[in-house]
């Protein structure tokens, strides 16, 4: 962003002026005449706006913002504008056991700040205690901070042209989500432009963008992109925090992915997609901040107003951890709710993103007396973002956390039910029938409850928290050992099988059956009721080596092996895209419960048995590996949805002899014979073992 002012040195500090100013909007707000800064505090007893040189280097002068609307400080300071680099310090009681820990010696960042310059230097002065003291964090550090600080950045209208930009809109029945991490995904593609690996704009790039498509994706879900640093225990082992939920600015797009600097690059980034349809959704992390426990640095929120900003147990000294990184945001107090629900909507108003993924999420539904809707209703009530998507993962760590299927329309969520009981299936394990049945319907038992679409199920087999896909069938235990944790990080259950070898092998017959368990694996994800969620590389066969908590491999560990891409793969995975295109009774919007349909009385689902019956309830309890199903559209679909339908069979075990339905059928799709062509088949079909078929009727 060019920045349209002389610099600011030491001979300008006494041309400022400081006036009332107002207490909205929060932040820095530039005009034609100076910046408005509005903070909030509620326990403070005085807020300082610190000036620093263009490089950010020397704090040139601090300015004391005297007015003060309810809890929100306020103040005009003319003389500076855009690209003005500053910092907050906070004055009050440092009082741990109350609290309270605000320190004037710390430079904080701005919450609301749209632009944070330059890297965190871990020191012991960043800590507002004094490290190694008797007193541990009840003591107090009057070392300054503002050396090892990154700088907020004064942040005007850039002119961005969006060039008559529109969301795609893209319904739940025909997305098609891709996880995806922005420098993993692109670092060691072979076509992007090397100085663009690693950026948005690579992210944006036509190779990408091809690659993308011809996918059939309709959506990007992005690992975090808001300003996070590095963790001090990784930086210390050499590693960084590379999925980045370590977020500390959640107005402020990462540094780390830009090309050349300017935020500008992350609409570039949004308008290229949104021009080839594909729209973009963010992971965000409003379930804590980066600043850990109470023996953690002092940042921003801490040295603010600790005990507004965090939950914090009931002596107060010490954070309540329901999200296992050593704090926890209170969302039920309004200055914090009110700045989720502003960063929200400047991340649709100002970068047009199309949805929200929330890390975390019964986090933000917590409070004093338990869950409550506060945060639920906020979003839900808001007009900015009544069209965007929302994703929620509906646990945390604490307490009754795991509240798969209680988050209301319009949120969605992300099934771990699904992505277990496919893995169990595909893997062998007993009694997996139900479960299979369960997931292929998208879980209509949890989310079949107040109007809820049959899309508020996001099915996944593999996301970045665990094994790719190609690790679920090479590895039957992680290898984390590269963490630094002594591989006792990342999750133990898995429900993974290396099929005979651990890791890589050149055996044939295992490299084989690998390939056939990878390849049921993403048909089920494809032909599931639900929104699918495909994680980027496992199209193309991507290892990291059987690590799966890649959270610290900023390296070739955790980014996507475009060099070893199993081309194949990537061909099968386009098909099943383009058939769940084709064939829209694999994606509905309603569920799906065997019952008859008003236009021709047959029901819009048949489960049936490969011996060419319906299942017994026997069969239903017993280990049969094998499912089938004859799927049509809805009962419950208003429009006329013509004669569509399909019959699908997912067998797990060995080969067998399927007795197809009465009809005329094709196949359309047999996995284990991925470049098959269609055919028209008799009355019985040789299912091989792990695979999943497909059939249609002719076309008319």
């Amino acid at each position: 962003m060019t920045e349209p002012r002389p610099a600011f040195t030491p001979d300008r500090v006494s041309h400022l002026e400081l006036k009332p100013g107002r207490f909205w909007p929060m932040g820095a707000t530039p005009d034609a005449h100076g910046v408005n800064f509005a903070v909030f505090s509620a326990n403070a007893t005085k807020i300082e706006v610190c000036l620093f040189t263009d490089d950010g280097r020397t704090e040139l002068t601090r300015i004391a913002l005297h007015e003060r609307d309810g809890d929100v400080w306020h103040g005009h300071i003319s003389g500076i504008g855009p690209g003005t680099r500053y910092g907050l310090r906070a004055h009050g009681p440092y009082e741990p056991e109350n609290g309270h820990r605000f320190n004037p010696n710390k430079l904080l960042i701005d919450p609301y700040a749209r632009r944070i310059d330059g890297k965190l230097r871990w020191s012991k002065a960043l800590n507002g205690y004094h490290v190694g003291s008797p007193m541990g964090d009840l003591s107090f550090s009057t070392r300054d901070s503002a050396f090892a600080m990154p700088k907020c950045v004064v942040v005007g209208d850039d002119g961005f042209d969006w060039k008559g930009d529109r969301p795609p809109n893209i319904a739940g029945p025909d997305t098609l989500i891709y996880e995806a991490h922005v420098k993993g995904l692109t670092a060691m593609h072979p076509q992007i432009d090397p100085s663009k690996r690693g950026t948005f704009l690579g992210l944006a790039s036509d190779p990408m963008i091809a690659h993308l498509k011809s996918l059939g994706v309709t959506a990007v879900e992005l690992l975090p992109v808001h300003s996070f640093v590095d963790d001090r225990f990784l930086v210390e082992r050499g590693l960084r925090n590379y999925w980045g939920y370590n977020t500390i600015g959640f107005f402020a797009p990462e540094a780390r992915y830009l090309d050349r600097g300017e935020i500008s690059e992350f609409k570039e980034m949004v308008r290229r997609l949104h021009a080839a349809g594909i729209e973009v959704i963010l992971d965000v992390v409003y379930n804590h901040t980066a600043e850990g426990d109470g023996f953690g640095p002092t940042l921003s929120f801490r040295g603010l107003d600790n005990a507004s900003y965090y939950r914090l147990a009931p002596e107060k000294r010490h954070y309540i951890n329901d999200c296992g990184t050593g704090n926890a945001l209170d969302l039920s107090h309004p200055a914090v709710l009110r700045l989720v629900m502003d960063s929200l909507r400047y991340w649709v108003e100002e970068f047009h993103v199309d949805g929200f993924r929330f890390d975390l999420a019964a986090a933000l539904t917590r409070g004093p007396h338990g869950f409550d809707s506060g945060f639920l209703d906020a979003v839900r009530q808001d007009p900015v973002l009544a069209r965007v998507k929302l994703i929620a993962e509906p646990w945390d760590v604490g307490p009754g956390g795991y509240r798969l299927g209680q988050f209301p329309h319009p949120f969605r969520e992300w099934n771990d039910r699904y992505r277990d009981d496919v893995r169990a299936f595909w893997r062998g394990d007993d009694h997996m029938l139900p479960g299979i049945a369960k997931a292929l319907l998208g879980s209509p038992e949890i989310f079949d409850n107040g109007r809820r679409p049959a899309t508020a199920s996001i099915n996944l087999v593999t996301s970045h928290d665990g094994f790719t896909l190609a690790d679920l069938v090479s590895y039957r235990e992680k290898h984390n050992e590269a963490n630094g944790e002594g591989n006792r990080d990342g999750h133990a259950a898995n429900f993974s099988d290396n099929l005979g070898i651990e890791g890589p092998t050149s055996d044939p017959v295992i490299r084989a059956a690998r390939g056939r368990r990878q390849r049921a694996a993403l048909a089920t994800l494809f032909f599931s009721q639900g929104i699918p969620m495909l994680l980027a590389g496992d199209e193309i066969g991507s290892s990291q080596r059987g690590n799966n908590n890649a959270y610290a491999q900023d390296n070739e560990t955790g980014w996507v092996d475009w060099k070893h891409a199993d081309e194949g793969l990537l061909s099968f995975t386009r098909r099943l895209s383009a058939l769940r295109q084709r064939y829209k009774v694999l994606s509905q919007r309603n569920f799906l419960h065997s019952r008859p349909r008003p236009t021709d009385g047959l029901p819009d689902l048949e489960w049936w048995h490969p011996e060419g019956r319906a299942p017994t309830d026997a069969d239903w309890h017993n280990h049969v590996q094998a499912i089938g199903a004859i799927v049509r559209a809805s009962a419950e679909t208003i429009r006329d949805s013509g004669d569509e339908e399909v019959f699908a069979l997912f067998n797990a075990g060995p080969a067998r002899e399927v007795i197809l339905p009465p009809g005329t059928w094709i196949r359309v799709l047999d996995s284990a014979n991925p470049d098959a062509p269609e055919k028209p088949v008799a009355e019985t079909y040789k299912a091989a073992e792990q695979a999943v078929l497909l059939f249609a009727h002719p076309e008319t």
